[in-house]
């Protein structure tokens, strides 16, 4: 099939794109990638009256170090930008890891971090780690911006808090603390496909090696990205012992996710691969964070 009639549009200012969404509200379509949405559109699941294509507005494509020593990321950033490069590799490990997990390399080259944060879709990583980060994302419009966290951001499947008149322009990563380590565990089909199920671990030890701070994430458990807060308030102030990790996956896989069943895989074979994965992300997670702390 082909997309319904749609008027388009391809302003070259940030000012341009939000004057057509405050005129024409949600009968218009932001375009960035395209990746997810010209599918659609190609199947009748979407039919916009309008196209706002965000792709010849240049100052919305960057990678930036943030003063506090985190990371500010634009909206048109290309996934193979962040995936190529080394200030995104020294300031957010994790998501830089991530980029060579996501589809293929020609959806990486067209697709964008912001396009993949707006559309929330469950199954992708960057609305997972920007939620494991404790991330934040700019959203303008033509009477002002406001900034808010990812813990906020994500409602359920494909929804977020954005307004029929407001874009989405840059996200902010803020610096792991130190002594922290990361990791991203997942299971799919087929090498790059969308996770069957998959957990993004961030861990912070104190001076002692004993868990100060955690967050687990995970990917396909539920209609938007899953945060574990029990799991990790159970590994706070213990030693990251096999002990401690079991109980950790038992409470997050058994308790806090929230997996579907579909032709791919049963909710219990999910709520099974979340704990074998968040097992081995916490395994490695404090590794990691070990290392550092010796560096340190």
């Amino acid at each position: 099939m082909k997309p319904a009639p749609f008027e388009y549009h391809a302003p070259t200012t940030v000012e341009e794109a939000l004057s057509l969404l405050a005129e024409h509200g949600y009968d218009a379509k932001v375009l960035a990638g395209g990746q997810s949405l010209i599918p659609m559109m190609n199947f009748r699941l979407v039919q916009p009256a309008m196209l706002v294509d965000l792709n010849n507005i240049p100052d919305l494509a960057y990678i930036r170090p943030d003063e506090n020593g985190g990371l500010r990321i634009g909206a048109m950033t290309r996934h193979r930008q962040v995936e190529t490069s080394p200030l995104a590799a020294e300031r957010a490990p994790l998501v830089h890891a991530a980029m060579s997990k996501i589809a293929y390399p020609q959806v990486r080259t067209r697709g964008t971090f912001g396009g993949s944060v707006s559309h929330a879709d469950p199954s992708a990583e960057l609305p997972a780690l920007s939620l494991a980060l404790d991330g934040k994302f700019r959203l303008r419009r033509q009477d002002g911006e406001r900034w808010v966290p990812a813990s906020e951001f994500f409602i359920s499947l494909f929804t977020t808090v954005l307004e029929a008149d407001e874009l989405l322009v840059e996200a902010s990563l803020p610096p792991m603390p130190p002594r922290s380590g990361w990791s991203l565990q997942e299971v799919a089909r087929r090498p790059h496909d969308f996770a069957l199920m998959g957990v993004a671990a961030v861990v912070t030890l104190n001076e002692k090696g004993l868990c100060e701070g955690a967050r687990l994430v995970y990917i396909s458990a539920g209609d938007r990205p899953t945060l574990a807060e029990r799991a990790a308030e159970a590994l706070k102030g213990q030693a990251p012992s096999p002990e401690v990790i079991r109980e950790a996956a038992e409470i997050a896989s058994a308790q806090e996710i929230d997996p579907s069943s579909d032709i791919h895989a049963t909710a219990e074979f999910r709520r099974h691969l979340a704990n074998v994965l968040t097992r081995r992300a916490l395994e490695q997670a404090f590794q990691r964070a070990a290392e550092n702390k010796q560096e340190g």
